[in-house]
């Protein structure tokens, strides 16, 4: 009996020391993982725009010979979290602005797309793009314009009250599909963040400032695709169909006497002037007025048709011209990736960009906004306000400046009137003496 105790707390000892190494193991892989973050993200292309980023940037001689060719400026901006921290700013107005980068070659089939930057429309802006594009290896890059070709366009768009939106455009097939979806961009003065994740499930996903503004399928949210179904083009509607809601109720008979009410009376509260002569004014004829019993014309009421089938429509039938993919979210061959660019028009100019990235790992591209925008926005926030504050208080100061003046006009110009009317009044009184005199 010993020997068989012994055996089973061996046998214990034994299971327990397995189930032990084995949660040891899983909790070292969990900690690695942790370690290790983002070790397997990759990164094509990030740009946080030190001093030597013109090396990496090609401006466009697009607009050049029209005079009508913009400038990327290094600057911080007039507000920000630390002076040192640069991106490159849109300006003079009205201008097209654009430049482009070369990236590393890459193309997003079976893997996450992640196309992240920052955007600053320091200067209020009410007409013009933020957006940025990324573009294939045949695209012409010599003179990048609005016309080349690109795969995908992403970022805000701002003109007047009707336009603030993301645009998220893809080309397929030669063609530039924009979202069905609406997400609002951002309209103030500070930095924000945009990422636009594209999944090989063929699902996307937009975030503003690291929240989520819009998830869904390609297949829905864009035209890439004819429908699957259309309506038979031969159907035509059956002879019988019956459209009618309503029907005349074939009961309702129109009670008697009803022609017989006229719609318009005399009044009976008239009464005939007693200057009225019938010789002369003829017979006098009390006014017609509205009769209260007056119907109107009969109509037979309605009542629901036994017989209605609704509104016809043709049958549905599997659409000929529709085939199917399951790529629309994928760049490769002479589609691959190799170009980042802006291209825009901004009637005013300011805006700043900084912080763009191009990876393969969403929670690498997060990590990377916590540690740039997210590590400065609240000291360029408060930067802001303060600026703002100063500004109001000195337009306030202004203001009442103004007033001062205009009021010390008005005094001056009443007090001009006063001497005015004074001599005037002496005026009137030499006069007055001298026609005394002669008198």
């Amino acid at each position: 009996a010993v020997v068989s105790t012994r055996s089973s707390i061996k046998r214990l000892h034994a299971a327990f020391y397995v189930r032990n190494s084995m949660v040891a193991k899983t909790l070292c892989l969990a900690a690695l993982a942790t370690l290790t973050g983002n070790a397997y993200a990759k990164v094509y292309f990030e740009e946080k725009f030190a001093d030597d980023w013109e090396s990496r940037w090609t401006k466009s001689t697009w607009k050049e010979s029209e005079g009508a060719a913009g400038e990327f400026t290094l600057t911080s901006g007039k507000w920000y979290a630390d002076e040192n921290d640069k991106g490159v700013q849109t300006g003079p107005d009205a201008r097209f602005y654009a430049m482009s980068a070369e990236i590393e070659e890459f193309s997003n089939a079976d893997k996450p797309l992640v196309i992240q930057y920052q955007v600053k429309h320091e200067q209020k802006l009410d007409c013009g793009g933020g957006y940025i594009k990324l573009l294939p290896k045949i695209a012409d890059m010599t003179e990048f314009k609005g016309e080349t070709d690109y795969n995908i366009m992403f970022g805000p768009d701002v003109c007047g009250l009707s336009t603030k939106r993301v645009h998220a455009i893809f080309n397929y097939k030669g063609k530039n599909l924009l979202t069905k979806k609406e997400v609002k961009c951002e309209t103030d003065q500070l930095s924000h963040v945009y990422t636009f994740v594209v999944k090989p499930d063929n699902t996307y996903e937009i975030l503003i400032d690291l929240e989520s503004k819009q998830t869904g399928s390609l297949y829905d949210d864009w035209d890439f695709l004819p429908p699957k179904m259309i309506e038979d083009p031969e159907a035509t509607k059956p002879e019988d169909w019956d459209e009618r809601p309503k029907i005349v109720d074939p009961t309702d008979v129109k009670p008697d006497g009803w022609d017989d009410i006229p719609e318009k009376i005399a009044d009976p509260e008239a009464e005939k002037p007693e200057d009225w002569d019938d010789e002369d004014d003829g017979e006098w004829e009390p006014p017609m007025i509205d009769n209260p019993e007056y119907k109107g014309e009969w109509v037979p009421k309605m009542i629901d048709n036994p017989d209605y089938q609704g509104i016809w429509k043709p049958p549905e039938i599997p659409n000929p011209e529709f085939e199917d993919d399951p790529n629309l979210y994928k760049y490769d061959g002479e589609r691959a990736f190799k170009y980042v660019g802006f291209e825009l028009w901004q009637v005013k100019s300011g805006t700043i960009f900084d912080n763009i990235l191009v990876t393969d790992d969403i929670d690498y591209a997060k990590e990377f906004a916590s540690k740039t925008w997210g590590a400065m926005k609240d000291a360029e926030k408060e930067m802001f306000d303060k600026i703002e504050e100063e500004r109001k208080a000195e337009e306030e100061a202004e203001r009442k400046r103004a007033e001062e003046e205009r009021a010390a006009l008005e005094d001056e110009e009443d007090d001009e009137d006063d001497d005015e009317d004074f001599e005037d009044e002496d005026e009137d009184e030499e006069t007055a003496g001298a026609t005394h005199d002669e008198l």
